[in-house]
Formats: structure tokens, sequence, C-alpha cells
């Protein structure tokens, strides 16, 4: 039975530092949003990562294919053009995925 009494104890002490954890920035949001540098980083930071990603997709998918970038460049084409003219970037992105399935399953390019 003591086992079992450590094993409990081990899992509730796992579920309330995870729930700890997850509950943190919730509760340090209403600090943190007043902090100038949080702020400048909350402008930049979400194009930063947006663009990171995208470089690193791009150039492990066009590494697949022996058709070389086409396919990715054409996607992200469709949806700076979208973006662009509709600035909605949900419609943009759910577009442009799938030109690029489209695409690569269709072997047009």
């Amino acid at each position: 039975m003591k086992d079992a009494n450590y094993i409990l104890g081990v899992i509730a002490a796992m579920g309330l530092v995870t729930f700890a954890l997850r509950a943190l920035p919730f509760v340090a949001a209403r600090w943190l949003n007043k902090h100038p540098m949080v702020q400048r980083l909350g402008q930049f930071l979400p194009l930063g990562i947006m663009t990171l990603l995208l470089v690193h997709a791009m150039a492990g998918s066009a590494h697949e294919h022996a058709g070389g970038p086409w396919p990715e460049l054409l996607a992200i084409a469709v949806v700076a053009i979208l973006q662009w003219y509709r600035n909605n970037a949900l419609f943009s992105i759910v577009v442009g995925t799938s030109v690029y399935v489209l695409i690569r399953n269709l072997g047009i390019l």
C-alpha cells in the first residue's frame, strides 16, 4: 500500500506543477503587460517568429522534391497577395495552404 500512496503523491505533485506552470502566464499577465520591453516584443516578435517558421518550412519542403522551391514560392505569393488585398489572415492562410496542397498532389510544378 505504501507504493500506491507514493505513486498517487507523485501524480498529484506532477499535476500541481503542471497546473501552476500553465496558470503562471495568466496570473503574471497583468504585471507583464505594463512592462515596456514586453510591449515592444509584442509588436515585433509574432512577425519574426512567423518569418522564421516560414523560411524553415519552405527550405525543408523544397529539399523534398527535385522540382525546386516553386510550389512553396507560389503558395507564399498567393498568401502575400491575398493578405495585401483582403487583410484577412485566416482566409489568406487557408487559400495559400490549399494552393500548395493542390500543386503538390497534382504535380503541377
